[in-house]
């Protein structure tokens, strides 16, 4: 099992810059990939960035303004957003690629305009 705790969400003014973390229960090395998906109101889940072997991934919506990293010796990977627009404003959630599948409960990012 892995437990995935993410945290690093909050209110931020539309242009401002947020970063994310999910902190893995265990070693992140023996995942297939991890990622981040958003959910904002009414909407479904949408895959915002992944990263796979050192390869990473994002969404059209978020290329160029968003990075996905990982630290390895710390068992957790991050999001870094920048120029945050209104249309960011969603629950951010970590997901694992292990195993089936493992999802954080999910952090809430809130971009005012």
């Amino acid at each position: 099992q892995v437990q995935l705790v993410e945290s690093g969400g909050g209110l931020v003014q539309a242009g401002g810059s947020l970063r994310l973390s999910c902190a893995a229960s265990r070693s992140i090395s023996s995942m297939n990939a991890m990622g981040w998906y958003r959910q904002a109101p009414g909407k479904q889940r949408e895959l915002v960035a992944v990263i796979r072997s050192g390869i990473t991934n994002y969404a059209d919506s978020v290329k160029g303004r968003f990075t996905i990293s990982r630290d390895n010796a710390k068992n957790t990977v991050y999001l870094q957003m920048n120029s945050l627009k209104s249309e960011d404003t969603a629950v951010y959630y970590c997901y694992a690629d292990f195993a089936g599948g493992y999802w954080g409960k999910g952090t809430l990012v809130t971009v005012s305009s």
